[in-house]
């Protein structure tokens, strides 16, 4: 009787197993240069082309990978091939009217950072001193990717009556048409102020001639402001989904510790490129 129940047991758990749904796995998307994208997985990738298996096949495709513009990966990660194909000429957008479709692709565009230092906003100078070294280390790391430089993207928001007050009231598509890119990258520095660290160094002269001492010294002190730093990174496509978005606490306590933690972080996205 107690094997049968055992038995029986095994038996409902294999039965509930087998009545829950197969988990979802997001596909690879591959966008080739023509505009086409297809949907499925990946299978391999070689020196000249990549295998690939369309969603519910099982047919093995091989694609070259001159005809690819990028693929992403089901785990968010995008791997850039080659530039879109030129539009032609007739169809150049001479107009003021924001860029759009192909011409988006592969392109990025930094905004400048917020920095809250002690709950307060600071100067714009630092704000754009962040958003200068974003740049200098994205553009670093590119591969296929177009990155406009800060000078470029803060004239065309300008123009396009974008302020640092009224940011919040665009959406992420809104910001991309404007400045007529795939990709924009934003984020924010928060910095307060925790403890002072002191440093002294003391110095004394004793002299002894004919045993009529005389004593001298000085004294030199410092202190150093150590700080919280904390940032926010986020970076959304241009139909405004998030393509990366992660918070991360600077180890070194020095005002300048959002250099490091900003690399970090730029590492870890999608968009860097060995």
């Amino acid at each position: 009787m107690k094997y049968m129940l055992i038995i029986g047991m095994l038996l409902l758990t294999v039965f509930a197993n087998a009545q829950q749904p197969a988990q979802t796995t997001k596909p690879d998307v591959i966008l080739k240069v023509n505009g086409d994208e297809l949907t499925g997985k990946v299978t391999e990738i070689t020196d000249d082309e990549v295998k690939f298996v369309y969603a519910n096949e099982t047919l093995v495709y091989a694609i070259k990978k001159a005809e690819i513009q990028k693929i992403t990966f089901s785990s968010g990660r995008i791997e850039f091939f080659n530039k879109p194909a030129a539009p032609a000429a007739g169809n150049a957008n001479t107009g003021g009217a924001p860029a759009s479709g192909e011409s988006h692709h592969n392109k990025v565009a930094i905004l400048p950072f917020g920095f809250v230092r002690d709950g307060q906003n600071a100067a714009d100078e630092i704000s754009l001193k962040v958003q200068n070294d974003c740049f200098s280390y994205m553009n670093k790391h590119a591969g296929q990717l177009s990155i406009l430089d800060p000078r470029t993207s803060n004239a065309m928001l300008a123009k396009g009556g974008v302020t640092r007050e009224n940011i919040k009231n665009y959406t992420m598509t809104d910001l991309c048409n404007l400045l007529g890119v795939e990709y924009v990258v934003e984020g924010t520095v928060l910095m307060n102020s925790t403890t002072q660290t002191s440093y002294s160094t003391a110095n004394a002269d004793v002299k002894d001639k004919d045993k009529d001492k005389k004593v001298s010294g000085s004294t030199f002190s410092s202190s150093q402001q150590n700080f919280e730093t904390n940032l926010n990174l986020n970076i959304y496509n241009d139909a405004g989904a998030t393509v990366y978005s992660q918070s991360r606490r600077s180890f070194f306590n020095t005002q300048d510790a959002y250099q490091n933690t900003l690399e970090y972080l730029l590492k870890r996205t999608p968009l860097y490129q060995k």
